[in-house]
């Protein structure tokens, strides 16, 4: 039985299904959630607000990594390293829907400015790609590096109660941790300054505004 060869205009149709489920909310997750056999916690108000908030950014943040994987796959000069970065999203997929779930258990809701997240995302993604696979990889090395750090930080901020979270964003901080490995032995490159710097101030922007919206 032979198998399809996915054209240029396969790829962009199924990004664009992929990018509607993202921005939507619906997401499907092929793993279980790591907080599915927890009981939910007594919060406050206080704390089920910024508990959201907390999980509202790592939302946001997994619609920017969907993005940003699905740009680099789209131009990624090496078939071995495209398949790669759709392995990746797929398990940020998995994020996705876990920070979906999460919110609303604590009844709250998504970014209202995801699309504008999703987009920019992809066009980052897709201009690593185009200048070349280990720069690409080298992006998803710092961008799982700068992920992972925020994850530590987050885990601090949550109440200590709120079990439910905790457990998702530890498996999602093993798994980026794990990404950035992978990226890296695939012959990810250090990036040159002031990228990093310039990466970091985006995502600051980004946690601050997806916080409240």
């Amino acid at each position: 039985m032979s198998v399809r060869t996915l054209s240029r205009l396969d790829r962009l149709l199924a990004g664009c299904e992929r990018a509607l489920e993202a921005v939507g909310g619906a997401p499907l997750a092929q793993r279980p959630s790591p907080s599915a056999d927890l009981a939910e916690s007594e919060l406050d108000e206080a704390e089920r607000r910024h508990a959201a908030g907390l999980m509202r950014i790592n939302h946001t943040g997994e619609v920017c990594a969907q993005a940003l994987y699905l740009g680099q796959a789209a131009l990624a000069r090496d078939a071995n390293n495209r398949e790669h970065l759709l392995h990746a999203a797929a398990e940020e997929t998995d994020h996705l829907a876990w920070c979906a779930e999460r919110l609303q258990q604590l009844d709250s809701r998504p970014s209202l400015l995801n699309p504008l997240w999703y987009a920019g995302s992809y066009a980052i993604g897709a201009a690593a790609a185009l200048a070349g696979d280990a720069l690409s990889l080298g992006f998803v090395v710092e961008t799982e590096r700068q992920v992972e750090a925020h994850l530590a930080d987050h885990l601090q901020q949550l109440p200590p109660q709120d079990e439910r979270s905790r457990a998702v964003l530890t498996r999602m901080q093993a798994d980026e941790i794990r990404h950035a490995q992978a990226a890296q032995q695939r012959g990810g490159i250090d990036l040159p300054f002031p990228l990093p710097q310039l990466m970091h101030a985006s995502s600051m922007v980004m946690k601050t505004v997806a916080y409240r919206l």
